[in-house]
């Protein structure tokens, strides 16, 4: 059951669900049992909200958005990653995958998570030809990523955002068509982020001109395009920016309800008791202080606690990479 803390907010959120679907009428039906409808209509929504907040508050999101949304994306990234796919269970996952990933959140280079993923797909319960493929694509990618120095780090944090995207993909079997249209969607807003006209618009609404915490433009421009052109430079900053929101998008929302047995949505009430049961009442609320803690510390220090988030977050990004591997080379099984 849940405490007497969550029950009033979590009714709140029930109650107020059911008078929407109330007010959409006959509308509503399908939404509620056609998952394909409800999660494609969901993720275009979403993505045309990104994209219109990028283009108007791109500083806001960049800064904010990981400290109000970062730790319920690292829960459901332990969740569905590891205690849904039930690699939790298997002891030499933990052996192989858990020492180079713990080595990279302790501050480790990039190319220890790599390495566990390779480890992770030669241990893979698939023929031999896909794991040794597997192994040797991301040998040769973390070798890349290597090469290539402090970019490289900063090319593997723009290119995680969209492993999630891949993990929905990849989650369940896909028996229509309907999940190309977002898909669609978000190959062409990220184009268009790129593009001379992005930039026009996000220069005038004033968005790239917000300064706080010393964490303006400039701020920006280095930690996520170093060495760059300028026109470039802030236009990925953009890019970034749109695709971390849809980074948390799919990991609060999409890949929850991909992953229910049953295509209709479940209440918020019976959402948080399944999370309880995943975490446990100690582990649920070890992530809420964490978030709490965050919070807290951005108010007196917004840098410091953004660069606080970012090191407790760094080792989510390669347990991306390991987990998509394995639901890759397994997917048959799955």
């Amino acid at each position: 059951m849940p405490s007497a803390a969550t029950h009033a907010p979590i009714a709140a959120a029930d109650w107020l669900r059911r008078r929407w679907l109330h007010l959409l009428g006959d509308l509503a039906r399908p939404l509620v049992r056609r998952r394909e409808l409800r999660v494609t209509l969901m993720f275009s929504a979403m993505i045309c909200t990104a994209l219109a907040a990028t283009l108007v508050a791109p500083l806001w999101l960049l800064i904010l958005g990981p400290l109000l949304w970062g730790v319920p994306h690292l829960v459901s990234d332990l969740r569905y990653l590891v205690i849904r796919t039930g690699y939790h269970r298997r002891p030499l996952l933990w052996l192989v995958a858990g020492a180079p990933l713990l080595w990279v959140g302790l501050g480790g280079g990039l190319v220890w998570g790599f390495v566990g993923a390779a480890l992770a797909a030669a241990c893979a319960r698939a023929r031999l030809a896909p794991r040794l493929l597997a192994v040797g694509l991301l040998a040769l990618g973390g070798a890349g990523f290597v090469v290539m120095g402090r970019l490289g780090d900063v090319a593997f944090a723009h290119a995680h955002n969209f492993i999630a995207v891949a993990l929905w993909w990849l989650w369940r079997p896909r028996s229509g068509r309907l999940h190309w249209l977002p898909l669609a969607l978000l190959v062409a807003a990220s184009l268009f982020l790129l593009s001379d006209a992005a930039l026009w618009l996000a220069q005038h609404s004033g968005g790239l001109a917000w300064f706080a915490g010393r964490m303006g433009p400039d701020y920006q421009v280095w930690r996520l395009s170093p060495g760059v052109a300028p026109d470039l430079a802030l236009r990925l900053v953009l890019l970034f920016c749109f695709a971390q929101s849809i980074h948390y998008a799919v990991w609060l929302q999409l890949l929850p309800d991909e992953d229910r047995q049953r295509a209709t949505p479940p209440t918020f009430r019976a959402s948080y008791e399944d999370l309880r049961a995943d975490f446990g009442g100690p582990g649920l609320a070890i992530a809420g202080l964490l978030a709490l803690g965050i919070a807290v510390w951005a108010a007196f220090d917004l840098m410091h606690a953004s660069h606080g988030y970012f090191r407790m977050a760094r080792f989510h990004g390669h347990l991306e990479v390991m987990a998509g591997a394995l639901l890759l080379l397994e997917r048959s099984r799955r």
